[in-house]
């Protein structure tokens, strides 16, 4: 009875050890691929799970991580048996690139994924993340080396989405999704980024002196305009004024023949009217004080004045 007993306790106690050590429990966003015999069996799940002791085993992943160390980044390899299927974010060290026109410059770039399918993840390829970093700054060399400097600032947005899509291609054979890829940081030599800056200012210098010609050639423009209006209002003017005075006198000489019945000469009549405007301007003739000579001649001035004499003894008979 006593050996009976102590069998069933040892027993009891196998099946004990067994069950305790064949419990796993399973983290939330977490998996874990089994093995049974060194072939695949299953993949856990978060939750309570029960494998057998001895038979089967997890299997490890290579995780590639990059730890400061000495103010340098280090990569550091471990091997982890539970795989963490939360998004994950991979800050690769920057790398050298050579541009379409041969500058070199230091990319820093950031990559995010997500392990879809743990079993793919541990089997397709050897070391996950280093497959994931070495994919990524391959491809952004070959993207970032079709594009000038120039161009390369203003296309991140392009270049990511291009290294999306060649993640995604690689990331579904490998049971891994890629959700984003980055471009932190773009650095440029001293000697590019003195030149980049001279050429911006000069850049800027042009501009400006296109935008003061541009100023100055409408103000020359307007102008123009404006005097031409101004010399085309004033010859409507000096046309307009010209017309009313010559109606004017027209009005005069025939408001002359008509007190005079029709019978005085006109040509005594336009005489006399062009003595009175000659007699009207020699007060305003050296008004200031100035002395001034004047070239005319006297007989002009008693010819007019004749005329007036003859126009108030009346109309010859």
């Amino acid at each position: 009875m006593d050996a009976m007993l102590i069998i069933a306790l040892v027993f009891t106690v196998l099946i004990l050890v067994l069950i305790i050590k064949g419990l796993m429990i399973i983290q939330q966003s977490e998996a874990v691929v089994i093995e049974r015999l060194g072939s695949y069996q299953k993949t856990l799940s978060p939750g309570v799970n029960w494998i057998i002791p001895l038979v089967d085993k997890p299997r490890s992943i290579k995780v590639r991580r990059y730890q400061a160390i000495g103010g340098e980044s280090v990569a550091v390899v471990q091997e982890e048996t539970r795989i963490d299927r939360r998004e994950t974010v991979l800050d690769f060290p920057g790398q050298s690139v050579i541009t379409a026109d041969n500058v070199s410059v230091t990319v820093n770039g950031a990559l995010y994924f997500q392990v879809i399918d743990p079993e793919r993840a541990v089997y397709q390829t050897e070391n996950l993340i280093q497959a994931i970093e070495i994919l990524a700054k391959t491809s952004l060399r070959s993207e970032m080396g079709k594009m000038e400097l120039d161009k390369l600032f203003e296309s991140r947005q392009e270049i990511n989405d291009k290294l999306q899509l060649v993640m995604d291609e690689a990331g579904n054979k490998w049971g891994v999704k890629v959700t984003r890829v980055e471009i932190q940081d773009i650095l440029i030599p001293t000697e590019v980024e003195d030149a980049m800056r001279k050429q911006m200012a000069a850049e800027r210098e042009r501009r400006a002196l296109v935008l003061r010609a541009s100023g100055e050639r409408e103000a020359a423009i307007a102008k123009a305009e404006g005097e031409k209006r101004s010399s085309i209002l004033v010859a409507e003017g000096k046309k307009e004024a010209a017309i009313l005075m010559a109606d004017g006198q027209r009005q005069a000489i025939d408001q002359v023949l008509a007190a005079g019945n029709e019978k005085l000469d006109p040509q005594l009549v336009v005489g006399y009217l062009l003595g009175l405007e000659y007699l009207k301007t020699l007060p305003d003739i050296g008004k200031e004080g100035d002395r001034i000579f004047l070239p005319y001649e006297a007989s002009s001035v008693l010819g007019a004045v004749g005329s007036i004499e003859a126009l108030l003894k009346g109309p010859s008979k």
